[in-house]
């Protein structure tokens, strides 16, 4: 039938799929819009020279599909329902290189040649071998019962292993019962607010600034931000006492984004806290693995193991795909983790969680460690060396550790308007000011955060002079 435009294909049967696949593709192209009056199966019939049957056969599909509506003395009709694709190029999810959903790792233009967006670790160097070799060993040695449904906490041996490198590199007090296994740091974090709100907290003191792409995240689960400034020592614990949270989340091996770590007599005053209000401390342990000038100072949660709950994850170590984390929780708390894990995911993937196991039990992983602090470390000074060169009024903050430095520009800089030119430039970075409350933005100096995992030296040498470049033409601007 000409008007409808469905050919058929004699030759491969199946008539009656071949005419919904029709109306599918008139629909989803906009030819035959919501409302339109279909011919009756008896006349579309005779216009396709197929029996009624084939035609009756697909308008019933298609009615089941919700594309059809059939009404006694109306006829069919497309249905109301039925709508027509969107344009592949309005589509947010056409374009692969961005999801549709924000990824916290992702820069604004992933396609920029220099990319200094910070968080992201150098990839390329994932052990690929000696992860497939971790792998088939677990392999060869799991029973065949192991592949059921895992312990939601995690499995026996990734917890064992876990609680051992916690406690000798991190100085956590640490045993498997403490030890549940969750998918990377977010997912922990979910977690443990369910479990606070569970037991009455309404309010999590956060860091002032801190990471804006985790900001939406923890708001979305319900409980109420408290910002909570810090300063050259790290989190202040006098405003902290002063928010009314009885819950804080911090990260005190290296503050993201400023780099500060948390001083000796904070670490106190946090933990005095802790102890006067009945609270509970969330360590994030971030960028703990990679400290460069000094041995990293020990975990909290090992001062005091009923107060603190140790998160970790080899997102940044391994990469963000494995979707494997931890936490070491008091034995209330551990429980209840796992008890959440059983009643909304059933636990993470059991093959990858002994391949794990493998790896820390041979010493792969610390193996993989050294080898990319080495390189970590490179760039670092490389990247803070061009900073002097190519941006001399700036001032850089965080060296001593982690993946990224904070870089604070010359007084009356327009941020964004570097990050305009620097992206023009081909430069990726991102800026600072998002990542203070809206109370202390205002005062808070211009500054850029920079990764610098991902870059060889001479490119790095290459983004800080476009960078300078940026900075001279805002302020000659």
């Amino acid at each position: 039938m000409t008007d409808l435009h469905l050919p058929l294909d004699r030759g491969a049967g199946r008539l009656a799929a071949q005419i919904a696949a029709g109306f599918r593709a008139a629909v989803r192209a906009g030819r035959l819009t919501a409302g339109t009056r279909l011919p009756s199966s008896r006349d579309l019939a005779r216009d396709l020279e197929v029996s009624r049957g084939v035609v009756v056969a697909a308008y019933e599909q298609l009615t089941a599909e919700g594309f059809l509506i059939a009404r006694r003395g109306d006829g069919t009709r497309i249905a109301p329902l039925a709508r027509p694709d969107e344009p592949a190029a309005t589509s947010p999810a056409a374009d692969p290189a961005r999801p549709a959903l924000p990824s916290c790792d992702l820069p604004p233009d992933p396609g920029l040649p220099y990319d200094l967006w910070p968080g992201r670790p150098d990839l390329s160097a994932f052990p690929r071998e000696r992860w497939v070799a971790a792998t088939r060993a677990a392999l060869r040695t799991l029973p065949s019962d192991e592949l059921t449904y895992p312990d939601p906490g995690g499995v026996r041996p990734l917890r064992t292993e876990l609680a051992g490198y916690l406690g000798r590199v991190r100085a956590a007090v640490a045993d498997p019962g403490r030890v549940v296994i969750m998918n990377g740091v977010a997912h922990g974090l979910s977690a443990l607010i369910r479990v606070l709100q569970a037991d009455g907290h309404r309010v999590l003191a956060v860091e002032d600034p801190t990471s804006s792409r985790q900001l939406p995240m923890l708001e979305t689960s319900g409980i109420r931000l408290a910002r909570v400034p810090v300063d050259a020592d790290g989190v202040d614990v006098a405003a902290l006492a002063r928010s009314n949270a009885r819950a804080v989340l911090v990260t005190p091996a290296h503050q993201y984004p400023t780099g500060v770590v948390l001083s000796p007599s904070r670490r106190a005053e946090l933990i005095a806290w802790a102890r006067d209000v009945g609270g509970v401390i969330l360590e994030d342990d971030y960028d703990a693995e990679f400290r460069y000038d000094r041995e990293p100072v020990g975990c909290l949660q090992g001062v005091d193991p009923d107060r603190v709950v140790l998160l970790g994850s080899v997102s940044k170590s391994l990469a963000p795909a494995l979707r494997l984390g931890w936490a070491v929780a008091p034995a209330a708390i551990a429980t209840r983790l796992r008890e959440h894990r059983g009643h909304t995911d059933l636990g993470a993937p059991v093959i990858e969680q002994y391949a794990l196991a493998e790896f820390l039990r041979t010493g792969g992983y610390d193996r993989h460690l050294r080898t990319m602090r080495r390189r970590y470390r490179s760039r670092r000074d490389v990247l803070a060396d061009a900073l002097a060169t190519y941006l001399p009024g700036a001032t850089v903050r965080g060296v001593s550790a982690g993946i990224h430095l904070f870089v604070e520009l010359p007084p009356g800089t327009d941020e964004t308007a570097v990050l305009d030119r620097a992206a023009r430039s081909g430069v990726s970075a991102a800026g600072a000011r998002e990542m203070w409350s809206a109370e202390r933005a205002a005062d808070a100096p211009p500054a850029l955060v920079l990764g610098y995992a991902r870059i060889a030296e001479s490119r790095l040498v290459k983004a800080a002079q476009l960078l300078g470049k940026a900075i001279t033409e805002e302020t000659d601007g």
